[in-house]
């Protein structure tokens, strides 16, 4: 009797260790694949494309409307020179911004003067694009991405601003400042 009971014991215990790794295999392989997951994709910090393939909204530029031309000989090409669909980009630029056309960055003489009050950098993009790199590789340097999830705003989230805090900090120093939508 003892005999049959030691041996039953002895089987359950077996069993149990199969079934054990069973449990641990498929755990392993379950990790194994969500490694290889994880690896795959790009490591942008913020991706703007949608995905689509469609045509991109933002590249439409309004143009001014064709017109037949006096002759069909194809003009002489003018390096630095204007274009006939475009013949002023920047000065349209500067409208559509609501400036006037011709005065240029000099003709705002107040405004670059309060801008550059401190002085200017003539390197600052480049310091820009090396200070932010290097921000993104110390903020993602070390974070998992298995599902691919949009790692921007985490990121600067430390960086971005309250608007209603700012909106009553304003209002209490004074300052006039626009409606704002309801706060949620």
């Amino acid at each position: 009797m003892t005999h049959r009971v030691v041996y039953a014991a002895r089987a359950l215990r077996y069993q149990g260790r199969t079934e054990g790794n069973a449990v641990m295999r498929t755990a392993v392989a379950i990790a194994v694949l969500a490694l290889l997951a994880a690896c795959g994709g790009d490591r942008t910090l913020h991706s703007a494309d949608s995905g689509s393939g469609g045509p991109d909204e933002f590249s439409v530029v309004p143009v001014a409307p064709l017109q037949m031309p006096d002759t069909f000989d194809l003009p002489q090409p003018t390096p630095g020179g204007t274009n006939l669909t475009d013949p002023n980009p920047l000065g349209d630029g500067v409208m559509a911004f609501g400036g006037t056309p011709g005065a240029g960055v000099a003709g705002d003489g107040a405004l670059m003067a309060q801008v550059a009050r401190f002085g200017t950098d003539p390197a600052i993009r480049g310091t820009l694009a090396t200070e932010d790199a290097e921000f993104r590789r110390r903020a993602l340097g070390m974070s998992w991405n298995p599902f691919a999830r949009d790692r921007y705003f985490p990121a600067y989230a430390r960086f971005a601003l309250d608007a209603y805090a700012e909106l009553a900090r304003f209002r209490a120093a004074g300052i006039a400042t626009p409606s704002a939508p309801p706060q949620d």
